[in-house]
């Protein structure tokens, strides 16, 4: 598990490695990861956008960005959670993920960004 906190805003991701498939001939190697949302700032917040980075060892970076996270803009009181599952394909057994949500703060009206911090996608027992 990897976490990060940003004004407040505790992100906690853990990634697994799902099994491989074939699309069009071609093999990809499926990963999960779930990610924690918890609100430890004094202050309402709600998601509203997605940024991420998606690095795939035999591909290059793909960058995904949207509205909320599959399909939500949770909205998180003090000292709440919110906690999502989604997931990803690689042309390779290695990668990574990182980037970050755009935010709001209700008391402040600002919008602020809230970093994810990098994990690993790698099918066990790739490693030396």
């Amino acid at each position: 598990m990897v976490q990060q906190v940003t004004n407040g805003i505790k992100i906690s991701v853990i990634s697994n490695f799902e099994g491989t498939s074939y699309r069009n001939y071609k093999l990809y190697y499926g990963f999960s990861y779930q990610v924690t949302i918890e609100n430890q700032s004094n202050d309402t917040v709600q998601l509203l956008e997605r940024h991420w980075k998606i690095f795939d060892s035999l591909n290059h970076t793909e960058i995904v960005e949207g509205s909320g996270v599959i399909g939500q803009k949770p909205v998180l009181k003090p000292a709440q959670i919110h906690t999502y599952g989604s997931n990803c394909f690689l042309s390779s057994p290695i990668g990574a993920m990182h980037g970050y949500y755009k935010m709001i703060n209700f008391t402040t009206s600002k919008i602020f960004k809230v970093y994810i911090p990098t994990f690993q996608l790698m099918v066990p027992n790739i490693s030396n």
